[in-house]
């Protein structure tokens, strides 16, 4: 649906986007992070046809961003960071305008469909002026969905927004995803993009890795996994050392902070081991990587170490 090779765009002497290569597939939440100034808003607005690359190439649903510009925007839909609505036109006026610029059919039905699905219809005559900044975001996501297009980019859908606003907007992108939309999705949010996206890039004017969140913690990441014990008798961890399949014990307090190859194979093993050795075992848990996690790491803040996190963790 989306295939970019060496796209680039540079400003003068500053190269914002430097000889980007993805594809996103047909039905793919695909979440694109990086710092601020990372090229992400400029790399959007090349894919969508709003600026013209410097070099390489790309096509989204089928079409080229430099050559097919109009039959591109028929079929992609954009939420910038700032909304860009008309403030003095009610909510329903501001999308019967943008309805009729993209020429779509039965535009009241529309009109009346999104407003309906994003929680405005009852305020769909007052002026977007009068909108709080979460009720802007909603009312900006069904402009960009008015025409029913078959790629969404949206960029930084739930910046500003309070935990209600920012939860139904969540909602909304997740109920996008069942319907099989395409979503090119960039947030600073990575809880976000952990629950939304089928497959993360990590960007800073280059790619810097792309694969689905779970399979980055796999490659960036030992498995570790942590036995609370009431009390650990020196016997206990070279019961776990010799393991098949065990790389490393630490013991810290009353724990065993166990590096291993396949917790799900190992751990019963485990478990038994150490009861027939006399531990009195309380509860397993293991050392959790969240995506912030990964994505400090490949943007170089390495972050705690695995053992300060083992020695915090409660599970």
């Amino acid at each position: 649906m989306i295939h970019a090779r060496g796209l680039t765009k540079q400003f003068g002497d500053l190269v914002a986007v430097d000889r980007l290569s993805l594809d996103v597939e047909s039905g793919e939440v695909f979440g694109f992070l990086g710092p601020n100034g990372a090229g992400k808003t400029t790399t959007i607005r090349m894919l969508t046809g709003l600026i013209a690359p410097s070099a390489g190439r790309a096509t989204v649903a089928g079409y080229d961003v430099t050559k097919e510009g109009y039959e591109l925007r028929k079929r992609v839909g954009i939420l910038t960071e700032s909304p860009g609505l008309y403030d003095r036109l009610s909510a329903a006026k501001n999308l019967s305008f943008f309805a009729e610029m993209s020429e779509v059919e039965d535009v009241s039905g529309k009109v009346e469909r999104y407003l309906r699905m994003l929680g405005l219809w009852d305020r769909r005559n007052d002026e977007a002026g009068a909108f709080s900044k979460g009720m802007r975001q909603k009312l900006a996501i069904a402009r960009a969905l008015l025409h029913e297009p078959q790629v969404l980019f949206l960029d930084e859908p739930t910046s500003g927004l309070d935990p209600e606003a920012a939860h139904l907007v969540r909602e909304f992108i997740a109920g996008l995803k069942a319907e099989g939309r395409t979503i090119f999705l960039c947030t600073h949010n990575l809880n976000e993009a952990d629950r939304l996206c089928d497959r993360i890039a990590v960007f800073n004017s280059s790619l810097v890795a792309v694969d689905r969140p779970a399979a980055l913690r796999t490659q960036l990441y030992d498995r570790i996994v942590v036995f609370h014990l009431r009390e650990v008798e020196r016997h206990f961890e070279r019961v776990v050392r010799e393991h098949p399949g065990v790389s490393s014990v630490e013991t810290m307090d009353a724990k065993l902070v166990v590096r291993m190859d396949e917790p799900e194979r190992i751990n019963p093993e485990l478990i038994r081991a150490l009861v027939e050795a006399g531990a009195d075992l309380q509860f397993v848990g293991e050392v959790r990587h969240s995506l912030e996690d990964v994505y400090l790491h490949l943007i170089g803040d390495k972050g705690d170490s695995p053992e300060e996190k083992a020695g915090d963790a409660d599970a």
